[in-house]
């Protein structure tokens, strides 16, 4: 299909993306690679009579790595994170997630900071960030925030980004232990029908720590504290593992749609759960 008219803004600066917005309100739309925003726009689902190209905005393609902290500028691609070496070292699992998402040209294209922002409950990097207790940076006009990753989506589509604020990049401590990103979807490029990211640390062969969130099974992301929980303090023995995925199971709420009904969801949740919970402690 083809977009409703629209104005298109390339500004230089952050500064001039900002006037346009405080122009034109929740009339206007930041866009970092586009590949979020531009098929609803084109569906219709997205109404954008002013469109701000961030392109051309300088200091938000940069990968930082510190000896605490990762920091990922949020026009920063896919296709970035897969190629980093350092990245690669100090945040695998970053890599993991990045060649799942759609395909070569999409990634190529699409935006660590458009994935996150748009709110989409489909796409990958929002749960990711969840599990990596990410942190989320906007700029507005009245100044900057940081908002955590646990409390930044509230519904499908929705949030805690003003309507005159632009995400300019996340970061995340540096990760430790093992780690997995498993996703299950219908064919190559799709949304998953279900995905786990699962960062695990041990000692002495019993479990430290363990975040774990799920993707596409709610209207947001899913940070489920009690199937990490259930790990910690444990050898990770078969009914520890069928503990985490019970407490998964009651944390996400997925609906039907042409992914499957209901109790295909919660099957394929929990067999991609326990597959990523084994592969990360493998890696721990």
């Amino acid at each position: 299909m083809i977009p409703a008219a629209f104005e298109y803004y390339r500004p230089k600066d952050m500064a001039g993306v900002l006037a346009v917005l405080e122009e034109h309100g929740d009339d206007a739309r930041v866009m970092a690679g586009g590949h979020s925003l531009i098929p609803m726009m084109k569906l219709r689902m997205a109404d954008v009579p002013h469109l701000i190209d961030l392109q051309d905005v300088g200091g938000m393609s940069d990968i930082e790595i510190d000896a605490d902290t990762v920091r990922i500028g949020a026009l920063v691609t896919q296709a970035d994170i897969i190629d980093h070496v350092a990245l690669g070292v100090a945040a695998p699992i970053l890599r993991e997630a990045a060649l799942q998402i759609a395909d070569p040209q999409v990634r190529y294209m699409g935006t660590v900071g458009g994935n996150v922002a748009n709110g989409d409950p489909g796409n990958d990097m929002p749960g990711l960030m969840q599990c990596l207790d990410a942190t989320f940076s906007l700029v507005g006009a009245d100044g900057a925030r940081d908002v955590p990753a646990h409390e930044f989506y509230e519904a499908a589509y929705m949030t805690a980004r003003e309507d005159d604020e632009v995400l300019t990049g996340v970061s995340f401590p540096l990760p430790k232990g093992g780690y997995a990103y498993e996703k299950q979807k219908r064919k190559i490029g799709d949304y998953a029908t279900a995905a786990a990211a699962v960062q695990i640390t041990k000692d002495g062969g019993m479990c430290t720590s363990a975040s774990i969130a799920m993707t596409n099974l709610s209207d947001t992301p899913v940070y489920s504290e009690a199937a990490g929980a259930a790990l910690v303090g444990t050898s990770l023995d078969d009914a520890t593992v069928k503990a985490a995925m019970a407490a998964m199971l009651d944390d996400i709420d997925p609906t039907e749609d042409n992914r499957g009904p209901i109790a295909f969801k919660k099957h394929v949740a929990g067999v991609i759960l326990r597959r990523a919970i084994e592969r990360a402690w493998s890696r721990a």
